[in-house]
């Protein structure tokens, strides 16, 4: 798999690959990722537009050590700024986080991350590898991820109470929630109180995994 990007990127440790899919299957884009603890903002940058790229397709899995021992991913929360723009990443990509364990010395560094729920299943983790002080994490690609009984949702707009929707972001106090923050650290309060809002007041449904064929 080829990633175009421009001749001025920073140089980022990552391979991607592309998985041929079966007859009747779609291709798996499989991509490994080392971040070292002192990379700076514009390696991260070009590493997030390489992960936009690649979440392009129907089936991503993307493991590695990112390195961002302070992020809680029951809370999706994290104190440096590095792994806040990190999770920025895998919201805006709506990647899963699957690794729910400890890797190296009661921190999760080792991450597995799909865009396709049911891709990635067994996983589990192992004795280090060698000499290396991470425990090993083993997971299996289900290839066959339930194609023909699609889980995918949409937003119903139809069924929307955008009244509702607008109360609700007016009762909020924006002045207070954002004050003495720039745009980067105030976007995700926006988008977290946007999404807590959308969930009350734009139902979803199940997206047909069926195509309609057009008459003649």
């Amino acid at each position: 798999m080829e990633l175009h990007l421009g001749m001025d990127e920073e140089p980022t440790k990552s391979l991607w690959v592309r998985i041929k899919g079966r007859a009747g299957a779609g291709d798996i884009i499989a991509g490994v990722c080392y971040r070292p603890p002192d990379q700076g903002d514009r390696a991260d940058e070009a590493l997030y537009r390489q992960v936009g790229a690649a979440s392009l397709s129907q089936a991503l899995v993307l493991m590695g050590d990112f390195n961002h021992p302070d992020i809680c991913w029951r809370e999706n929360t994290a104190e440096c700024k590095q792994s806040r723009k990190f999770l920025e990443c895998v919201d805006d990509n709506f990647l899963l986080q699957v690794t729910e364990e400890p890797t190296r010395r009661g921190a999760m560094l080792d991450l597995v991350l799909t865009n396709k729920e049911g891709l990635v299943g067994d996983v589990k983790l192992k004795d280090s590898l060698g000499c290396s002080d991470h425990e090993m994490v083993e997971f299996r690609i289900l290839r066959a991820a339930r194609r023909a009984h699609s889980k995918l949702t949409t937003l119903d707009f139809r069924r929307a109470d955008f009244g509702l929707l607008r109360d609700l972001l007016g009762r909020i106090a924006w002045d207070k929630a954002l004050e003495g923050r720039g745009a980067q650290d105030s976007w995700p309060i926006f988008k977290g109180h946007l999404l807590q809002a959308q969930e009350r007041c734009i139902p979803t449904k199940r997206k047909s995994s069926k195509t309609t064929k057009r008459p003649p």
